[in-house]
């Protein structure tokens, strides 16, 4: 027998890629099959411990869903057949069992979307609580760690942990069903779903973790369950208002990084690389909402639209922006927009005035954990010529993201005003 092949760090991030962008499949599948929602997220973490092991030596599978699919329903199989002999679980071996659906996503799309839809809208139940909603699809529909929904939350790791223990005892004793709502159930859970979908993106343009700058797997099924979603609610226009946001943001996925893996400015970005396809597509759907009612998600196209509807950063009429930043505001107050619209607000009255925005929120403490204030706030002291200080608000930052192409930006920019890299240094337009 040969020597085992042992993987190395590109090949464990494919490993961890793949188990991340087909457990919400996987998970959703079991919860389908058996109603057992710790037996399908223990299941499937077991396939993906299996795929640690096995794969060093057999390879990475043509197919890799298929392959979490197989042995994660194999788990609960076995699983269900030695615990116990009760006649709930003995139909729900018999689901197992005779199950004859494709276990490839290729295959089998139709279906595992049903699931997938099935699983968003059992965990945005109006019973649970908003922020439970969307936590729980997050940790099963998308399998983000606890961390990287507490950090999404901005709140602690235990306090995120207990509430996903919560939501998923309430979706128990309440026998809450697993389907799809009937229409007229549709309205009361839409705004959990569009706010799960909206992370969801967010997590895949943006990874909390890891070492590429985005999951683009993740984008993807996040623009086609909301592509479901609108299919489902046509008359709600700010389903239509985030399907644009998402293909807007999304266009611009070949210009975001050089070919080392390292992020780009919007500034900077090549423009000719961004998708005109799903630009065009995007700005058909908010010419088609007219006047109806205007919701954040909306509000947030406008804003991506702006940039995607010129030539050039020099073209990019940033009053505008500032201005729909500020109805943003009202219509949902959060520092995380107030920290977007001070980027408008340095390129409309300059640097000074945004650092004093920024430095209120800082003093706030609500976005303590949250890395892209401390970026911000370098930035703008780069511009304003005061290397030390933009130098220690570039340390904060780097202390407080995972993903690695924001660090290696942060570290070059750090290294820039500590004169590491001096020759490269210029104050920014």
């Amino acid at each position: 027998m040969g020597r085992p092949t042992i993987l190395g760090p590109e090949d464990q991030e494919v490993i961890v890629r793949a188990f991340r962008e087909e457990s919400g499949r996987v998970v959703a599948a079991l919860i389908r099959l058996t109603g057992d929602w710790d037996l399908a997220e223990d299941c499937t973490q077991d396939a993906f411990v299996e795929a640690m092991r096995t794969w060093p030596e057999s390879g990475v599978p043509r197919r890799p869903g298929a392959w979490l699919m197989t042995v994660a329903r194999n788990r609960a199989y076995d699983r269900l057949r030695r615990a116990t002999t009760e006649s709930s679980k003995l139909r729900e071996l018999a689901a197992l069992a005779v199950d004859t659906g494709s276990d490839d996503p290729d295959d089998a799309g139709a279906e595992i979307q049903d699931d997938r839809l099935r699983l968003m809208f059992t965990c945005c139940h109006p019973a649970l609580p908003l922020e439970a909603r969307v936590a729980l699809t997050l940790r099963t529909l998308a399998g983000l760690t606890t961390a990287e929904i507490a950090r999404a939350f901005l709140l602690p790791v235990p306090t995120m942990a207990k509430r996903l223990v919560r939501a998923k005892r309430k979706i128990a004793n309440a026998a809450i069903p697993f389907r799809v709502p009937p229409p007229n159930l549709l309205p009361e859970r839409t705004s959990g779903v569009l706010a799960v979908l909206y992370l969801l993106f967010n997590e895949g343009y943006a990874s909390s973790g890891g070492a590429e700058l985005a999951r683009d797997g993740l984008c993807m099924d996040a623009i086609r369950l909301t592509r479901a979603l609108v299919g489902l609610l046509p008359g709600e226009p700010e389903a239509a208002g985030l399907l644009a946001l998402m293909l807007l943001q999304h266009s611009r996925r070949r210009a975001r990084v050089d070919a080392d893996g390292d992020l780009i400015t919007l500034e900077d970005q090549d423009r000719s690389l961004w998708d005109r396809v799903e630009i065009d597509e995007a700005i058909g759907l908010l010419d088609g909402l007219g006047s109806q009612r205007i919701g954040p998600y909306q509000v947030q196209a406008a804003i991506a639209a702006s940039h995607a509807e010129v030539s050039g950063a020099a073209d990019t009429d940033w009053a505008r922006i500032a201005a729909l930043y500020g109805r943003l505001a009202e219509l949902t107050p959060s520092p995380v927009v107030e920290l977007n619209r001070a980027v408008a607000v340095a390129m409309v009255d300059g640097p000074e005035a945004a650092l004093r925005l920024v430095d209120d929120l800082d003093a706030s403490g609500q976005l303590r954990d949250y890395h892209l204030l401390p970026a911000l706030r370098a930035d703008l002291l780069r511009r304003l010529g005061r290397r030390g200080d933009a130098a220690a608000s570039y340390r904060r930052a780097l202390g407080l993201t995972g993903n690695e192409a924001e660090r290696r930006y942060l570290s070059r920019r750090m290294d820039e005003m500590t004169g590491a890299g001096a020759g490269a240094w210029k104050p920014g337009p």
